[in-house]
């Protein structure tokens, strides 16, 4: 109930739709009830009883009071009148015309409570899509590290479809069935007190029932929901890696893994609709049994002179009792229904109730513009319990290039995320100008960075919105920023030059047309400091020196931390961080870490120097 509630959160304000609805609504059920109530005159018309209509009417109308008995005794009125005025034809004209007028009108406020309940439930989802996006887009890079991305896409697509389809559709259900359902058995206690009394020792029974069918859905609809993510993932995994799963003949391997998982979701999709199908079968079979037993002890009451009924009386009780096991049956699915959306909407709650655990301080400051200086004094990080930086303390001067170099595993990537806090130090502090980064805002302190990483991170656009991604540049600037990156070029040799589609993650380019769109990007954004993560590693030779020429470019006037993997890309940096398993092993510049004998840089170099001889 606390998720069903939570999901209908998102329809506020409630009172911009609940009040209507309720009122169409009831007035939906109010003629519903007058259709089948209407049967008891129509029936003493047709068996000739219509000589008690004239004793039972009043000899005015009756004022306005809200019960049976002024609906009853206004009908009475006006039936008792065509009766005595036109005949029993007239009447039983009369009661017709009054059953269309009843049904249209029950028709027209049900469509109007439907097309309300629809702009509703598009308001529903569009607000959880809207909070959940924005909640994963303010989450840390932890959080993807250890979610699979098949999940996170499941939760934007069947996940919120599931909401949809089983708890936002089913709110006509929660809301008008029991509405009905009392409404049915105030008219049914209203004419016989001991029958009603009788069909509520049976129902009960069947209800206990109905609602262990739920509790089994309920845990089948877990196991489907993770089940898909799974699936999800081994497809994203497929997209991703095609050129790798080829590669290695390894397509008959990765169709066994997808079989397996798309064997289980169909397993367990299977289980819960043979589950969910058997609560409408079963509440019918029930519904049936519960009318024989009225049947047969209303006909001990009428044929034993224990009842005041008459015979199209206890017709009437009976079609109207049968109609309760409409709303009833309806709940009962929507209960079968919503276990499987509530299961989908955990996880969406789930998802929107992790905090982010980077966050702007309460009252954090705006990082005023840089202008002296970058010191980490005594920085440690650590994954968990894993160590993976300890006491790195550095000085990078404005105007500077430093430059981070050693193993892999050594812990450089993880420094340089550091800075522009997309992870916290586990303890020290990272000072820009002597202002701790922790306590300023996320937005000012990244406002004045630009990354450039190995893997170019592109967008399914033109290149024109590429390079201007997130700015107001002008078509003069764009295209000053693609020159400088050596990438001007190559975008007019292309089909429609700037305005050319580039297709996912930029898979219609090269490695190095690739990297070079990402620092015309960079060098667009003007930033004062330059974060430049192995931006060269993957590349040929040819798009190597093409993109160290714009990185060059990039570079001047700026400060600027270089993580390298090949060392003659940081040969002229000012200072050159040697890391080993997360300390700073040694640093200075090329030439004086070349000339340090037994050296880790020194043996670094030339491994480099005789591979490349080598080739």
């Amino acid at each position: 109930m606390k998720t069903y509630l939570r999901i209908l959160h998102y329809a506020r304000p409630l009172t911009n739709f609940l009040p209507q609805y309720l009122l169409y609504t009831l007035l939906n059920i109010f003629f519903g009830l007058a259709n089948f109530t209407l049967i008891i005159p129509l029936l003493s018309v047709l068996f000739d009883k219509t000589d008690k209509i004239p004793l039972q009417a009043p000899d005015h109308l009756p004022a306005f009071r809200p019960s049976f008995d002024w609906v009853k005794d206004s009908f009475n009125y006006f039936f008792a009148d065509v009766l005595a005025t036109q005949g029993k034809m007239g009447a039983l004209a009369f009661v017709c015309g009054v059953v269309v007028v009843s049904v249209l009108l029950s028709n027209v406020f049900r469509y109007l409570s439907m097309r309300l309940l629809a702009k509703v439930r598009a308001r529903v989802i569009q607000n959880l899509r809207h909070h959940l996006y924005q909640r994963i887009i303010g989450l840390p890079l932890s959080f993807f590290g250890s979610e699979r991305k098949g999940d996170l896409m499941s939760h934007f697509t069947s996940d919120v479809q599931e909401v949809e389809t089983s708890v936002v559709n089913t709110m006509t259900a929660v809301i008008r069935e029991p509405l009905n359902i009392i409404a049915y058995f105030a008219l049914l206690f209203y004419i016989s007190v001991p029958l009603t009394l009788f069909t509520l020792v049976l129902l009960p029974i069947s209800g206990g029932l109905i609602a262990g069918i739920s509790k089994r859905l309920r845990r089948q609809a877990q196991q489907s929901q993770s089940t898909l993510g799974s699936m999800l993932s081994v497809i994203d995994e497929t997209l991703g890696g095609i050129r790798v799963i080829k590669a290695f003949n390894a397509q008959d391997y990765i169709k066994d893994k997808f079989a397996q998982q798309n064997d289980l979701y169909a397993r367990t999709s299977r289980a819960i609709d043979n589950t969910r199908d058997l609560a409408s079968p079963f509440s019918e079979f029930a519904g049936v049994t519960v009318v024989a037993g009225l049947l047969y002890f209303g006909g001990l009451l009428i044929l034993g002179g224990q009842s005041s009924l008459t015979g199209e009386t206890f017709i009437g009780y009976v079609i109207l009792f049968s109609q309760v096991l409409t709303p009833a049956k309806a709940l009962s699915s929507s209960f079968g229904n919503i276990q499987r959306g509530l299961v989908a909407g955990e996880r969406v709650l789930r998802i929107i109730d992790t905090e982010p655990t980077i966050r702007d301080k309460p009252n954090a400051q705006v990082l005023p513009p840089f202008k002296h200086q970058i010191e980490l004094r005594n920085l440690q990080f650590a994954y968990g319990d894993a160590p993976v930086l300890q006491d790195i303390n550095l000085v990078i001067e404005k105007g500077k290039t430093v430059a981070l170099v050693g193993p892999s595993g050594s812990g450089k990537s993880t420094l340089a995320d550091l800075l522009p806090r997309f992870y916290d130090a586990t303890s020290g502090q990272i000072l820009i100008d002597g202002y701790d980064v922790r306590d300023c805002t996320i937005h000012s302190v990244r406002e004045q960075m630009g990354i450039v990483t190995q893997e170019s991170i592109l967008f399914n656009d033109t290149i024109y919105n590429n390079i201007r991604f997130n700015t107001e540049a002008t078509e003069a600037e764009i295209v000053e920023a693609a020159r400088i990156a050596n990438a001007h070029d190559f975008i007019i040799a292309t089909p429609e030059g700037y305005h050319t589609i580039i297709g996912d993650r930029g898979g219609r380019l090269s490695g190095g047309q690739r990297q070079r769109l990402s620092i015309a990007r960079a060098i667009l954004r003007n930033p004062p400091i330059l974060i430049l993560d192995e931006a060269t590693s993957a590349l040929d030779t040819e798009s190597e020196k093409l993109v160290q020429e714009a990185l060059t470019r990039l570079m001047q006037h700026r400060t600027s931390l270089v993580i390298a993997h090949r060392l003659s890309t940081v040969q002229h940096a000012d200072e050159i961080i040697v890391l080993h398993q997360g300390r700073i092993a040694e640093r200075g510049t090329h030439d004086e870490l070349l000339r340090q004998p037994g050296g880790l840089y020194q043996r670094l170099s030339q491994l480099q120097a005789t591979n490349a001889a080598l080739v």
